[in-house]
């Protein structure tokens, strides 16, 4: 079973460094492939800007997990009304780059969803016309297709469940009802009234926001490995 590895023990870097490169190999063949031809291939050329988007939105999810992660280590005080004024602005910042990271981990995961489904000819709109990367999966999973690309893209969701299930909460609390910070202050306001109010568990969050963007960077890797033996050779 795949699992991650502490972000504490290891950094993303080298891993971001090495699907940046399958990314930019995958824009050059599908360039050389485009001039190739005396006729532009409609198709091609737009894998080719998907995958431009793909890798930009990479590396600002990439962005915010480093932020984030870098303001996480300047907060050292779990009270709320124990901080510091400037333990008050490092938490500011933490929370714009971890809410700015954990929308992103989903709005990526959709756009390789998308970028999935056209490639393998899916047809997943038909099913269900707002799906999601989870979706393609299942699709990919019940019709036993592609299974040297299901199976290891399975293998990662399922290591990544636990992480995952927390950060949607987490995305659908501030997209479809109020702040998560809100809810959280507003659930221990309620329960400790007059009480020291505590800070969410910023470890746990840090920790799932690094798994979502290994999950991203790990189904990046072998869609676009896969996308190459598949259009490319």
């Amino acid at each position: 079973m795949l699992s991650f590895v502490s972000s504490q023990h290891i950094e993303p870097h080298k891993e971001l460094i090495e699907v940046l490169l399958i990314l930019k190999s995958f824009i050059k063949k599908l360039s050389d492939k485009i001039e190739a031809s005396p006729e532009p291939d409609t198709q091609l050329v737009k894998y080719r800007v998907w995958t431009k988007g793909l890798e930009s939105s990479l590396i600002e999810l990439y962005a915010s997990y480093e932020a984030a992660h870098y303001y996480r280590q300047c907060i050292h005080e779990t009270i709320v009304n124990e901080m510091s004024e400037e333990q008050q602005k490092w938490y500011a910042f933490y929370v714009y780059y971890d809410k700015n990271g954990f929308i992103r981990v989903f709005s990526l995961l959709d756009k390789i969803g998308t970028f999935l489904n056209e490639l393998l000819k899916l047809k997943t709109e038909q099913v269900k016309p707002h799906y999601s990367f989870f979706t393609v999966l299942r699709t990919l999973r019940e019709r036993r297709l592609h299974l040297h690309l299901t199976e290891p893209l399975n293998e990662i969701k399922e290591a990544s469940k636990e992480a995952t299930f927390r950060l949607r909460k987490r995305r659908n609390t501030e997209v479809h009802y109020m702040n998560s910070e809100m809810e959280d202050d507003l659930i221990q306001e309620t329960r400790m009234f007059g009480q020291d109010v505590r800070l969410e568990n910023l470890s746990e969050q840090i920790e799932d926001l690094y798994v979502g963007l290994m999950m991203n960077i790990n189904v990046i890797k072998l869609t676009f490995q896969y996308a190459d033996r598949l259009i490319l050779r």
